[in-house]
């Protein structure tokens, strides 16, 4: 799915838009434990209360594309004959109205999922979108449809518990201490199938995770029982081991700055471009940087194999997962200095009387925790 699809499947996730017409769901406590089940017409309930249900499905198509949000991709055979796919396509071909499938795939939920001692509440709808036709000027035409969308949407949203006040309890005509539970923005889910191309494609799905770092692969197995994709976080960290081994010594702060500077240029012409598709850079172009960096092809060459190696052959990789294009942060053992990405060519490293210095001019002044402050008399004078 590219950011255009995603978005236009958003924009159904509100009362006038989408055609749910019910919210199906299981309260599950600490103990793992289903202590209430939901079924309840979203027509008959009060507009805030539909709203607010609806906004947190919609939350699970939010994020950024390879980051939160991560391609699942079945196998052939697990779309001809896999348990995990059977289950998903049963729950949508029945609307969710089965109530022995949705408790199956509770079941599988809860037995897998690891949010520690948090209570939480899974949350399941299904729309049917009548797909509208999209002319030339990329311009959707109301009444136009050819194709209908049927998917549904899962969210697991974490419940907070809130601090213990003091309330007035009418039924009692009483005052009592009590802790409020609220329900919190989903930490996981996931849209079933993939809206490829506007249309169903069965061998998809689009997982998301609030946390690019922590992509819950318990629950990824257990739901669809395919290798756990790598997390944005460890996908940096591939990137950066894979080129320090490569490198060794020539793995300099100029060829790490270039390569910095590169991808953060990519990053910006995608955005300023508006282009829908996920942005990708191959092991291969990163691999032209460094050779513009005086990078030997021997030195290339390893970055290469081991990118294939721990990536996978061919791979593409999306460049906003391998830096951090808002940020430059330069470290020792004893200090860090963070400086605005557009001003990072402004550092420098050198050898003075044998010792290893970060150098930064100081010609626009200087300041310390706040503090307007100038170059002491004896550096002054040299």
């Amino acid at each position: 799915m590219n950011l255009k699809e995603v978005s236009e499947l958003r924009r159904r996730w509100r009362p006038e838009k989408s055609a749910v017409s019910r919210i199906y769901g299981c309260f599950v406590n600490s103990s793992k434990e289903i202590i209430c089940d939901l079924d309840e017409p979203l027509g008959r309930m009060p507009q805030e209360e539909a709203e607010k249900y609806l906004a947190l499905l919609k939350k699970v198509l939010s994020g950024t594309l390879g980051k939160n949000l991560i391609d699942i991709v079945f196998s052939t055979q697990q779309v001809m004959d896999g348990e995990e796919h059977r289950l998903l396509t049963a729950m949508r071909s029945s609307e969710l109205k089965d109530g022995s499938i949705r408790q199956a795939f509770y079941q599988k939920v809860i037995s897998s999922l690891d949010l520690g001692e948090s209570k939480y509440l899974i949350l399941l709808a299904c729309d049917a979108y009548d797909v509208p036709y999209r002319g030339k000027d990329d311009a959707l035409q109301s009444g136009t449809s050819e194709t209908v969308f049927n998917y549904l949407l899962c969210a697991v949203c974490p419940i907070k518990e809130g601090k213990v006040e003091l309330g007035y309890f009418p039924g009692d005509n009483e005052f009592h201490c009590a802790a409020t539970q609220t329900v919190a923005a989903p930490e996981l889910g996931f849209l079933f199938p993939a809206f490829d191309d506007r249309a169903a494609n069965i061998y998809n799905a689009l997982f998301y995770s609030r946390k690019p770092g922590e992509l819950h692969q318990e629950f990824i197995d257990a739901v669809f029982h395919i290798d756990p994709p790598m997390s944005a976080a460890e996908q940096k960290e591939t990137f950066q081991t894979a080129l320090s081994e490569a490198l060794g010594g020539a793995c300099s702060m100029d060829v790490i700055q270039a390569v910095h500077e590169q991808l953060a240029a990519k990053i910006e012409e995608h955005k300023q471009s508006k282009d829908p598709e996920p942005l990708t850079v191959s092991v291969d172009g990163i691999g032209a940087i460094l050779r513009d960096c005086g990078i030997n092809d021997e030195q290339i060459s390893a970055f290469g194999s081991l990118c294939s190696e721990r990536f996978g052959e061919g791979a593409v990789l999306n460049p906003v997962n391998l830096i951090d294009a808002g940020r430059v942060e330069i470290k020792t053992a004893q200090a860090s200095v963070s400086v605005d990405p557009e001003y990072s060519y402004l550092v420098e490293t050198k050898l003075v009387d044998g010792k290893k210095y970060i150098m930064l001019p100081a010609e626009d002044g200087i300041e310390f925790n706040g503090f307007a402050v100038g170059l002491s008399v004896a550096d002054s004078e040299e």
